[in-house]
Parts: structure tokens; C-alpha cells; sequence
């Protein structure tokens, strides 16, 4: 039912006085004011929620579905009006980007960070891939590929932003995942190859690493030999020698990943009637990428008209999930200036998956890509969603954080860190005005990155959420600060970055 404060605002619309309004019982997001097909549209946040208030008339008003109010409407973010939106306002609608153009994943698991995610990317030779989630994630959350791209959706319409976003179904394995994410309009799919790689290659002895590659057809075999063994490839950057060991090995541990590839590609992407960016990960192995492995699965896409959008290859050192990059930095670069050329040489962009917060080594993806690549980040932004509820609810935080000390075994199976419980100050030991500084030190930081679905999915016996009710009521009430936060953490990740 429509309060007092949002007839009189539908009321102040009519007469052209909508952006102005002031009232303490409504927030007016100004940005988001649009004149289009007779109608005006503009969001609003009550004490029941964010509605687009509407007035007007043409098929576009017609359209939105909600409450009248005073010869007006009063309509709830819902899956429907979203697929209005996106009918009469391009801006709304996700889009693919090719690769002229680096993109940036947002992974906004709670769906309310791309508001602050549009704000930070404003401006920047970037653009923001706002609804990026994994199935795993959406099973965590309890969300749905609808729910995330309505998020994403909405928040272009909120902020005004007419940039262009993208929509990434995310580590995609299955069939019925592809088919869901690409009818409900994703643009970007990122196909998840690891049930594909064979990672017990790397534990045969020559012999049978021998015998398990003289066991495959002789055409296969004569054919990845004339490629890669006659005349060493030219990839202007890269330092790239295959020896007949080494080929043998990439061709078992990837072969039935390049057929998954090319099958995919031919049964959803080749033939859509839309542009879709398709990322092939690579990132899931026992062991890193060499650049000869990164050039043999390249080239074999190259040859069979397989055209990507960007591959992910597994780095040496260590990708984990919310800190920095761990490893040897000089091999980094060497390895990395191979894999950018590879990239370079057939077209497409680097990415780099687990890319959030990975600071020391931004500044050289930024310089080998040439400020052409694909970085993926998603906890981060939970992370900061969890710094603000330490600084404004430190009571919420205290009881969060106990209860991923007790869960963190269990968190364990999702993810693989580090984590030295150990070395996490005791929460009785910490006052509020240092809770924040979990957020600072990186085994807290592991230790609240990976537990969250558990923390959004808590009940206590009864079916009453533990936490996420007032988890979001409090993100709700400090939306700018969270943005705020974003702005910060995200901006310095592009900064870095080059953009």
C-alpha cells in the first residue's frame, strides 16, 4: 500500500517537480529520472523498498506493472518490469563487449553492490561485467541467474549509467547451466573446463605417459605433432619450444578439453543470433599453464573456428581467493608477458580469475596486456560489504565472525586457501573501532570471504535467518557508505591497473 510521502511524490512528478522532491520518508535517485515514450520513470526508496514511480501514458507506462496512486504508478523491482525496462531503455540491458575493450567482473553476490561498482567504473576506459556468478554461488546465496540479472539491471537504471554492462554466466560446466544463462540474455559465458583436464598426468612416469599417448589414434597423434614439433611457433613476446615429453603431456591433459570447447562453441555460441563473449577457463589445474600448453589449446580453438572472447590460464604463484598474489614475482612477469602475447597473437584477451586484491602484480597485467584484459573479482566486494557492518553493527559483526570460526572446516570444501586461524586476533580481545581491521589482515580476511553463503543461509531452529535480514538492513541503511567503500577498494584495483 502506497504511503502519504509517495502520493505526494507521484503527485510532484506530474507536475515536473519529481527530482527535486524532498521528503525524509523517500530517498529520490535523481540519476535515475528518464523521459522516455510518454512516460517518466524514476527510482525511489520508501520504508517498503525501491519502486520505479511512473506517470504518464504509452505503451512503455502501460507496460509496468503497480499500484496507481494519485494517476500514477508505484511499481516493485520485479523480474517482469525489469524485461519492461529493457524493452523501451537499451542502457538497462546487458551487452557483450568483444575484445578492444577491457572488462572488469563484478560478482555482486548480495545484489545491491553495482550502484557503487557503476560509480567507480564511471568514467574509466572500462566496463563493468555487473551480473558475473558462479552456479556454486548461486547455491550458496540462494539466488538465481533472474535475481542477479535483475540486480544488475536495475542498478543501470538507478544510477542513469548508459556506458554498457555485461552479464557473465560464470564457470559454467553443464549443458542445462549454458542453455539457462544464454535464454535469460547472459552475454558473456564463461565455460569452465575442468572436468575436462586430465590433472593426473602430471603424476605418470615417462613410460606411461608414453604409453597413454601412444594409445591415442595415429591421426591424432601425427597431427598435433606436425603442428607443434616441425617448426617452433612465432609469437612475437613469447618464448614458446615444445619438446616431444612436454607436447605429449599437454596433449593428454588437454585434449578432451579442447573437443569440450569446440562442442560447446558449436552447439550454443556459432550459431546465436546475438554477440555473446566466450571465455574459456583453463585455471582449474593441479598445475600452471605453460605458455606451450596456453598456445597448443589457442591454436588448436584457432584451426577448428573456434573464436573466444578471452582464456583464463592457470598462473604460477598462487591465485587465492581476497589477498594478495603469492609467488615469485620475476617468474610472473616472464610467464606473463608469453601468456599476454599468445592472447595478442590470436586475438583475444587475457583474464585472470581469483583477480581480486592481487595489488603487487596489477600494474604488469595493465602493462603486458597493454590495457586489453578480462580480470575477474566477486568476494572482495562482499568483503567490503562485511567492513561496513563491522564499523556500523559491531554487534551483528561479533556474532558473524564467531560463527565462521565454527564453520570454517565446513567452508573449506568450496574453497582452497591458506587460512591460519591462528594468527586471527580473538574476537574478545578486539573493541569496535577495531573491528574493521579483520578486513585489513589476510586470514580473517579468508576466513569471512569463504564463509559466506554459510553466513546468508543460517537459520536458527525456528527458519529465522541468523544474520541476513539484518545484515542487509544495515547495508541498506549505509548504501552510500558501501558504495563508498567499493569506490575505494575497486578504484584502487583500477588504478593499478592502468585505468
Amino acid at each position: 500500500m502506497a504511503t502519504a510521502s509517495a502520493a505526494s511524490f507521484i503527485s510532484a512528478m506530474k507536475s515536473g517537480n519529481g527530482p527535486a522532491f524532498a521528503s525524509p520518508d523517500i530517498r529520490v535517485y535523481s540519476a535515475s529520472w528518464t523521459e522516455a515514450d510518454g512516460a517518466k520513470l524514476v527510482m525511489i526508496r520508501t520504508a517498503e523498498g525501491r519502486f520505479i514511480a511512473a506517470v504518464g501514458s504509452g505503451e512503455l507506462y502501460d507496460s509496468l506493472q503497480g499500484e496507481t496512486v494519485e494517476g500514477g504508478k508505484l511499481c516493485p523491482l520485479t523480474h517482469a518490469n525489469r524485461l519492461v525496462l529493457n524493452r523501451f531503455l537499451p542502457h538497462t540491458k546487458p551487452q557483450a563487449f568483444g575484445t578492444q575493450i577491457a572488462t572488469i567482473g563484478l560478482g555482486d553476490r548480495l545484489g545491491i553492490a553495482s550502484p557503487g561498482h557503476i560509480r567507480t567504473v564511471r568514467g574509466r576506459s572500462v566496463r563493468p561485467i555487473l551480473a558475473q556468478q558462479s552456479i556454486r554461488e548461486l547455491n550458496l546465496t540462494g539466488r538465481t541467474y533472474e535475481d542477479v540479472l535483475d540486480a544488475a539491471c536495475y542498478a543501470a537504471f538507478q544510477e542513469g549509467y548508459k556506458d554498457g554492462f555485461g552479464a557473465d554466466g560464470d564457470h559454467l560446466k553443464k549443458a542445462e547451466d549454458i542453455e539457462y544463462a544464454l535464454r535469460l540474455g547472459f552475454t558473456m559465458l564463461t565455460l569452465d573446463c575442468s572436468e575436462q583436464i586430465d590433472n593426473t598426468v602430471g603424476n605418470l612416469s615417462p613410460a606411461d605417459v608414453e604409453a597413454r599417448y601412444a594409445a591415442l589414434p595415429a591421426d591424432v597423434r601425427s597431427r598435433y605433432e606436425s603442428r607443434y614439433l616441425g617448426t617452433a611457433p612465432q609469437v612475437e613476446g613469447a618464448a614458446i619450444a615444445f619438446t616431444r615429453e612436454a607436447l605429449m603431456k599437454d596433449v593428454l591433459i588437454y585434449g578432451a578439453a579442447i573437443d569440450f570447447m569446440e562442442s560447446i562453441y558449436r552447439r550454443y555460441i556459432e550459431n546465436l543470433d546475438r554477440e555473446v563473449d566466450f571465455e574459456i577457463s583453463i585455471d582449474e589445474t593441479m598445475t600452471p599453464t605453460s605458455p606451450e600448453a596456453h598456445y597448443l589449446v589457442a591454436n588448436e580453438l584457432h584451426v577448428r573456428g573456434v573464436r573466444i572472447f578471452s582464456m583464463a590460464p592457470r598462473f604460477c604463484g598462487e591465485f587465492q581467493k581476497g589477498i594478495d598474489y603469492i609467488g615469485d614475482i620475476a617468474q610472473f612477469e616472464r610467464e606473463l608477458a608469453s601468456h599476454a602475447a599468445i592472447a595478442d597473437h590470436f586475438g583475444y584477451k587475457l583474464s585472470i580469475h581469483s583477480g581480486s586484491d592481487k595489488f603487487s602484480v596489477f600494474p604488469l597485467i595493465g602493462k603486458y596486456t597493454q590495457g586489453r584484459f578480462h580480470l575477474k573479482t566477486a568476494g572482495t566486494n562482499w568483503l567490503e560489504a562485511v567492513r561496513v557492518v563491522a564499523e556500523k553493527n559491531p554487534a551483528l559483526y561479533r556474532k558473524m565472525h564467531q560463527f565462521t570460526l565454527d564453520r570454517f572446516e565446513e567452508a573449506t570444501a568450496y574453497y582452497h586457501v591458506t587460512t591460519d586461524l591462528a594468527q586471527i586476533a580473538p574476537i574478545g580481545e578486539v573493541s569496535d573501532a577495531q573491528l574493521p581491521d579483520y578486513m585489513n589482515e589476510n586470514n580473517a580476511r579468508q576466513l569471512l570471504h569463504i564463509t559466506y553463503g554459510l553466513l546468508l543461509q543460517a537459520k536458527d531452529a525456528g527458519g529465522r535467518k541468523l544474520f541476513a535480514d539484518e545484515f542487509f538492513a544495515t547495508l541498506v541503511e549505509q548504501e552510500d557508505h558501501y558504495a563508498e567503500g567499493l569506490g575505494k577498494h575497486i578504484g584502487k584495483h583500477l588504478d593499478l591497473l592502468g585505468k
